[in-house]
Formats: C-alpha cells, structure tokens, sequence
C-alpha cells in the first residue's frame, strides 16, 4: 500500500471512531434526560394519585358531616345525641345502662 493509501484509512478509521464515539455520547445522555423525564413523570403521577385520594376522603367526610347536620336539625334525630352525648332525658325517659358481659364458655 502506498503511504497516502494508509494516511486515508487511518483517517476513515479515526473519523468513524470519533463518530462513533460522539454518537455513543449523545445517545448516553438523551437516554440520562429521558430517564430523568420519566422519573419526574412518576412521581407527579404519585402525587397527583395521593391528591386524588384526599380529595375523596375529604368529599366522603363532608357527606357524613352533611348527613349527621341534618340528623341533629330534626329534634327526632337530636334526641338520641342528646342522650348519648349529655346524658339529659325528657319527662318520663329513663336512661339505662348495660354492661358488656362475657359470652359464656361452651
């Protein structure tokens, strides 16, 4: 081969090398961004998912709430909060209290 022959490949081979190289670079750091992407992705999912979640327990909580509110807005439905809570009966009602006893062994 002649000198010039071996000065060109030599130069294809350092070129390929070098392109080689730079697209293993680049390929390494689009995989780093798009790895970055995805776990930033993940955990706005898990906090959206968590929000979500709370929001169902505060809608569930507000229904109760709703649902005990108009209970104790009917005096039909106050009177057993009344008892429970303040131990005061009406003209001729008597509280009663039972102690829990044992199931009995067979």
């Amino acid at each position: 081969m002649k000198p010039r022959a071996i000065a060109r490949s030599r130069y294809r081979a350092y070129s390929r090398a070098a392109f080689a190289t730079i697209a293993v670079i680049v390929f390494a750091l689009v995989g780093i961004q798009f790895a970055h992407i995805v776990k930033r992705n993940m955990a706005m999912a898990r906090s959206l998912r968590d929000a979500q979640a709370d929001v169902q327990a505060l809608r569930a909580r507000k229904r109760a709430q709703k649902r005990v509110l108009l209970r104790l807005r009917n005096p039909g439905g106050a009177v057993p909060e009344i008892h429970d809570r303040l131990h005061l009966v009406g003209p001729h009602e008597t509280i009663i209290y039972l102690k829990g006893s044992k199931s009995p062994a067979p």
